[in-house]
C-alpha cells in the first residue's frame, strides 16, 4: 500500500509540474510533507478545471459528475483507483479539510459549464469563493497543520490571496476566456467595453486583495512562508505588467513573466525571509 500511496502522490506532483511551472517552482520550497499535500490539492483542482476548460470533444457534465462521485467514493472507501483522487482524499483526511470547501469548489467548476457571464458582484464573488478562495483555505489547513487558532486568524488573508491570484488570471487570460471559451468574469465588462479607466478599477481591486493577503503571509509558519511569498511576488509582478499593457494588447495576447524575473523573485523572497522583512 505504501508503494501505491507514493505513486499517487508522484502523479499529483507530475500534474503540477506539467501544468504550472511557476507554482511548481514555489512548491519545491516546502518541506516534503507539505509539498505532498499541496501537490495533491493542485492535482485535484487541476483535473476538475481541465474537465470544464479543455475537454471540448467529450461530455463534460458526465465527466465532472463522475469525477465528483468517484471522489466521494474515495472518501468513503479510503482508496481510489484514480490516483489523483486517492492522493487528494488522503490529504483531505490528514488535514481535516472541510467538505464544504470541496463542494464549493465543484460548484464553481460546474458553473463554468452553465454560465458564460457574471452580471453582478454577488455572482462573481460566489464563483471566486468556490474556484479560488476555498483552494487557499485548503492550503491554509496544510500550512497550519492543526493549529486552528492560527487558521482562524489567517482565514480572511488566505481567501484574499486566492481571490487576487484568480483575478490576475482572469485579467491575463481575457483573450482566451472571451474568444475561446466565451466567458466573461468581470461584471464591469458586461455592459461596457474594456478601456483604461475600467482596467484601472479592476487592477485597483486586486491590489486591495493583495494588501490584505500580505499581512497574512507575514504570520504564516516558517515552513510555508517562503514558498507563498515567492508566489505572491510573482503574481504582483504579473499584475504590474497587466497594468502597464495597453487594453488592446490585453485582449490579444497573454501576459507572462520571463524566467529571469522568476529567479529574481526567488532571490528577493529568500533575502526578505532571511532578514525577517516579512
Amino acid at each position: 500500500m505504501n508503494l501505491y500511496d507514493h505513486t499517487s502522490f508522484k502523479t499529483s506532483k507530475l500534474i503540477t509540474n506539467a501544468y504550472s511551472t511557476s507554482f511548481s517552482f514555489a512548491t519545491r520550497l516546502f518541506d516534503k510533507e507539505t509539498q505532498e499535500a499541496i501537490y495533491n490539492i493542485y492535482g485535484f483542482v487541476r483535473i476538475a478545471d481541465e474537465i470544464v476548460d479543455t475537454f471540448h470533444s467529450y461530455n463534460k457534465n458526465y465527466l465532472l459528475d463522475k469525477f465528483e462521485a468517484d471522489y466521494y467514493e474515495a472518501i468513503e472507501q479510503g482508496i481510489s483507483t484514480n490516483l489523483v483522487l486517492h492522493s487528494f482524499q488522503h490529504t483531505v483526511k490528514k488535514y481535516n479539510i472541510p467538505d464544504e470547501h470541496v463542494r464549493a469548489f465543484l460548484k464553481s467548476m460546474r458553473s463554468d459549464l452553465e454560465k458564460v457571464s457574471y452580471r453582478n458582484q454577488s455572482e462573481i464573488d460566489e464563483y471566486i469563493y468556490g474556484s479560488a478562495d476555498v483552494v487557499g483555505l485548503m492550503c491554509l489547513r496544510v500550512f497550519c497543520n492543526g493549529n486552528m487558532n492560527l487558521y482562524n486568524q489567517l482565514e480572511v488573508p488566505a481567501m484574499k490571496l486566492g481571490s487576487a491570484f484568480q483575478k490576475v488570471n482572469f485579467l491575463r487570460d481575457l483573450n482566451a476566456d472571451i474568444k475561446e471559451l466565451g466567458r466573461l468574469y468581470f461584471p464591469e465588462l458586461v455592459e461596457k467595453e474594456l478601456n483604461e479607466d475600467v482596467k484601472h478599477l479592476l487592477v485597483s481591486a486586486v491590489e486591495k486583495d493583495f494588501e490584505i493577503a500580505y499581512f497574512g503571509i507575514k504570520l504564516l509558519p516558517k515552513r510555508s512562508k517562503l514558498a507563498v511569498l515567492i508566489a505572491y511576488y510573482y503574481y504582483r509582478e504579473l499584475l504590474r505588467r497587466i497594468q502597464r499593457k495597453p487594453v488592446n494588447e490585453l485582449l490579444s495576447t497573454r501576459i507572462h513573466v520571463p524566467t529571469s524575473y522568476k529567479m529574481y523573485f526567488f532571490v528577493k523572497a529568500a533575502v526578505d525571509y532571511k532578514l525577517k522583512l516579512v
